[in-house]
């Protein structure tokens, strides 16, 4: 049955896929056209700034995604017990969000692609946030603030380079694995 796309939120996820598939430079309106079931002018009424403001409005979508289910999460903790069930929690969503190393990080396929220029300070904050966050919690977990923020940025650091093995060794098992070995890395148990 084809996809209702009554208002520009409904086009986001599917835009999203797409510049996870074919990149920012790959997903051509024609491309986008067909997805979606849009015209152009359809498009160009939802977005228009064109691709540009397309990928903006995902980059804002998946912002966030993780700033509610991670970062502020992350953040929100004062003691060692909260900080051990929020990095447990970051874990089981990373695995979750990318499906299990079936789906690239698209802030990751942004950054390395030429959009980036564009969405530079998007994309650094972003990661900066995540390490932010999650060094924030590792410090209430126990870990020293500087092996925190050490730890911090391995983990964040390991997620992408997973998700990128993963993907090109097609082996979606990969990413579970180290997300597993990461999440110990971090100190929380199972």
């Amino acid at each position: 049955m084809p996809r209702t796309i009554a208002e520009r939120a409904d086009v986001l996820p599917v835009l999203g896929e797409l510049f996870r598939r074919h990149g920012y430079e790959g997903a051509s309106l024609a491309v986008i056209a067909k997805a979606t079931g849009l015209g152009k002018g359809s498009l160009y009424n939802f977005f228009p700034g064109g691709k540009e403001e397309m990928a903006a409005a995902v980059l804002t979508n998946v912002e966030e995604w993780f700033e509610t289910n991670l970062f502020t999460p992350l953040f929100a903790v004062t003691d060692r017990v909260g900080a051990v069930a929020a990095v447990a929690a970051m874990v089981t969503a990373v695995d979750t969000y990318f499906r299990s190393g079936r789906r690239m990080c698209l802030v990751g396929v942004f950054a390395l692609g030429d959009v980036r220029d564009p969405f530079a300070d998007r994309i650094q904050g972003y990661f900066q946030r995540w390490i932010d966050g999650l060094a924030h919690a590792l410090a209430r977990c126990g870990h020293d603030p500087a092996d925190a923020r050490g730890i911090a940025e391995e983990v964040v650091a390991g997620i992408q380079g997973a998700l990128v093995t993963a993907r090109a060794t097609d082996d979606p098992a990969l990413f579970t694995r180290v997300l597993d070995r990461l999440r110990r890395r971090c100190g929380v148990p199972e």
